[in-house]
């Protein structure tokens, strides 16, 4: 079994998928622990109603290292052996990466490396302006350059005619949570 922690800043859309496919059996994984650097994220409540152990952590008035290490102790004592990033938006520290190599998953609301660093609806207006035809989700493993480490999945959609940033975004995060849900399952522990 997987043990999976999860850092997120927001409403943490993708969190449920993961959360349903392991109550349907889909998923040999459990969510150990939620944490966000927002005391009022609807990430919090819905770890809550599945009574999933969160935290609130506050990344006020501290060094990035000093925050992480914080973050780094929650995921340790938990045993996690995964961390996904779920809308979480915070740079890690260098010394989280180097602590967690290989065991940092994040979402990216684009088909990298089109709009890399870019941020949730900046997204979808990119590539609405854009013109592209096409968009859909990365899952990347973290790495010390923003947006740049080893995709493991993308997936697509065509980009309608009468596409809003909204119906656009809807489309994509329905991605991501499948995304999540397939790198999750293929996930071999210490293998990564």
């Amino acid at each position: 079994m997987i043990r999976l922690g999860v850092l997120g800043s927001k409403k943490g859309t993708d969190l449920l998928p993961v959360l349903e496919a392991i109550q349907e059996g889909v998923l040999n994984a459990s969510v150990e622990v939620v944490i966000s650097n927002k005391k009022g994220a609807p990430l919090l409540e819905k770890a809550k109603k599945y009574n999933v152990d969160h935290f609130f952590i506050s990344h006020k008035n501290k060094t990035r290292e000093a925050f992480d290490k914080e973050i780094s102790e929650r995921l340790k004592e938990k045993e996690v052996d995964l961390v996904l990033l779920i809308g979480f938006m915070r740079i890690l520290s260098e010394k989280f990466i180097s602590d967690w190599s290989g065991k940092v998953i994040n979402v990216h609301p684009s088909l990298l490396p089109k709009y890399s660093g870019g941020m949730n609806e900046n997204v979808h207006k990119q590539v609405l302006e854009s013109g592209d035809k096409e968009t859909g989700c990365t899952i990347h493993l973290v790495t010390s350059r923003v947006d740049e480490g080893p995709i493991l999945i993308q997936k697509k959609c065509r980009v309608m005619k009468d596409d809003t940033i909204s119906s656009l975004k809807e489309r994509v995060q329905k991605l991501e949570g499948e995304a999540f849900v397939e790198v999750i399952r293929g996930w071999k522990k210490d293998e990564k």
